[in-house]
Formats: structure tokens, sequence, C-alpha cells
């Protein structure tokens, strides 16, 4: 039987990034993709109080849904940020995470220059000033992206508050690397990569998928960062393909 699929999403969006996927996966498996602190229905970010940014308060927030979900183990993934969130709660809880999936995300940690970007970008966001429109989401999606799907993005992007923005920045700054995590895995992993993703390239995603003992590797052609909101049939091919070979 295949167990629920819990999908945490990329920084600065929301749930919403899966909406195209839905369909075609709830058809195989019970899924679930939980809106983080401050990000599009999840609680405000202050209800953390003065808590040091921390991926583990997110990480500990998806688990909450999985208990009050009932579910005891589950496939955990997530893209870019969200992956960093699901090899957070596989590093406490591994007993929870029946499988793993990694979309377009990494293993290690920031280096010196990535530091350096997320802590400027903070600041900035600190003073308020944070990308807008076109400009947050430019980045991340592949030249070939739509105009309508980069003004749905942006409209999800823009509406981050920006204590939420530099909050994540900086917590995704002090996440620890977790390459020896993935060696250490005993459940089966999925990774998929944008052939266009420039954030984290199919080279990462060769690396990622080479370090875990039970890896998959999908590339998708012509699509860049957020793989499930580019090209949503050829994700939900690519998952519900490897759930079914492995579960």
């Amino acid at each position: 039987m295949t167990p629920p699929l819990v999908l945490v999403h990329a920084f600065p969006l929301d749930s919403r990034m899966f909406d195209g996927i839905r369909p075609a996966v709830a058809g195989r498996t019970r899924l679930l993709t939980p809106d983080l602190r401050g990000f599009g229905g999840g609680p405000p970010l202050r209800s953390i109080g003065a808590a040091a940014p921390d991926l583990t308060v997110f990480a500990d927030d998806v688990l909450a849904e999985l208990d009050t979900a009932g579910i005891e183990r589950a496939v955990v993934g997530g893209v870019s940020m969200g992956g960093y969130i699901a090899l957070n709660l596989l590093r406490r809880h591994p007993d929870r995470v029946a499988g793993l999936v990694l979309a377009d995300t990494r293993s290690g940690a920031d280096d010196d220059a990535a530091l350096e970007r997320r802590r400027a970008a903070a600041d900035h966001a600190d003073r308020g000033e944070i990308a807008a429109g076109p400009d947050a989401i430019a980045p991340l999606v592949a030249d070939t992206a739509s105009g309508l799907l980069r003004a749905d993005l942006a409209a999800i992007a823009g509406a981050v508050p920006a204590a939420t923005i530099a909050w994540s920045q900086r917590a995704m700054a002090a996440r620890p690397d977790s390459t020896a995590v993935v060696a250490a895995v005993t459940v089966p992993v999925l990774v998929v990569v944008g052939e266009k993703d420039t954030v984290t390239p199919p080279a990462v995603a060769r690396q990622l998928a080479a370090t875990a003992p039970e890896a998959e590797l999908v590339e998708l052609p012509g699509v860049g960062h957020l793989s499930p909101a580019e090209d949503p049939v050829g994700f939900a091919d690519a998952l519900i393909g490897w759930l079914s070979r492995r579960f």
C-alpha cells in the first residue's frame, strides 16, 4: 500500500505551487501540501515568538500536521527550501519517513557566497525592500515559462510578508550540511530537477542522487527551479511512476 505523501513548497511560494499535480497524485495516494508559517494560509510567523531562525520550526510544523492527520509514516518531500525541510525532518525523525522526494534542492549547506546573498536579502527585507512582481520569480523559472505562470507565481510570492522573507532567508542560511544524512538514508529516494534550473542545476541533482543508496533521478526538459509548477504533468508522471515501482 502506498504511504501518504507530504510535499513542502519552495521559497517564496506556498502550497498552490502543487495545484497542477493534485488531480493525478490524488488518484494514487493521499497528498498533503501544508502552507508553512508566514506563507499562504499558514499560521502567522509571529506565532513562534522570538525563536531564532531555524528550519526546524517549519519541519516541526510538518510533523504536527502528520500527527493531526493520524499519519505515522509518510513519503516526505519538498522543492528547494521544502527539500531542506524534508531533510531536517529525516535527520531528527527517520522513523516517520517512508520515502524521500527531493526536487530542485541540495543536501549541502550554503557556501560563503550564498550565505552573503541570504544575509543581504534578509537585511533588505528588514527594511521592507523585497523583490516584487516578475522580479521575484524571474531567476527561478525557465525562460520558456509562460507569462500566465509567471504572473500567478509572482502574485503568490508578492503576498509573502517581508518579515517572513527575512526570517526564512536566515533560517536557510543556518541549516547544516545534510549530505551524510542522505548517504545514510535507508528508504527509497526520488530526485527531480529541471533541465534549466540555474539555482540547483542538474549537476547538483546528479550528485545528490549518487549520494543516496536507493535513488532515482528524473530530469525534466525545458524546466527551471520550480518543476512541479512549470511542468506539472512531467512532475506528476515521475512521482507516480516512482511510487508505483517503490511502494
